[in-house]
């Protein structure tokens, strides 16, 4: 893994150019490492727009590749972020799923680069469902490395059980002994 860029800043994120920005800006690193000082800035500055988005203000990002992407990073990254150890990190998936198949409706996926365009996909490898499971392997097979084998074993997992054990205790679900073994044995815990 690359040493990590320094944070980047932002005043106003009430746009997706802002939104995108700072996404870009803060790079892989950020995007999939756990860490409290990244999590509490793009808390800090983006928690009113993910609120937003939630309550579908936003929608009229959906007219563009750039406003899509940016609800997609509002509504299925930020919460994953923001909301350590609480159901809210589950809470606008299935409005992520929404804004995601609008934006393969439009093609407005394709416009994105490599990296960007795997955000366009993460909603259907977070969701507990085969059929969008199947869809999202199927996308980011297309798209490649590194992403395609973190699709399968999400896959995986739902094929398995039909939910992912380790977000059963936020959503205050009981774990069944299979599972619990699963993630005793170092399972795929997300």
């Amino acid at each position: 893994m690359d040493t990590p860029t320094p944070l980047p800043s932002l005043a106003v994120p009430e746009t997706p150019e802002r939104v995108l920005r700072f996404w870009r800006d803060a790079g892989y690193y950020y995007w999939f490492a756990k860490d409290d000082t990244f999590d509490r800035v793009f808390r800090d500055h983006f928690l009113g727009a993910h609120m937003a988005a939630g309550r579908r203000e936003l929608d009229h990002w959906m007219d563009s590749a750039d406003g899509c992407l940016a609800l997609l990073i509002l509504l299925d990254q930020f919460p994953r972020n923001a909301f350590h150890g609480c159901a809210h990190m589950y809470a606008t998936d299935p409005l992520a799923r929404f804004v995601a198949r609008h934006m393969l409706e439009r093609g407005f996926d394709k416009v994105h680069d490599h990296d960007m365009r795997s955000f366009c996909y993460l909603p259907f490898e977070h969701a507990e469902d085969m059929v969008d499971q199947d869809l999202s392997v199927a996308l980011f097979k297309a798209l490649g490395d590194p992403f395609y084998p973190y699709a399968l074993k999400h896959r995986d997992v739902i094929e398995r059980f039909g939910r992912f054990p380790h977000r059963n205790q936020e959503l205050g679900r009981i774990t069944t002994p299979a599972e619990q073994k699963f993630l005793d044995d170092g399972g795929f815990a997300g």
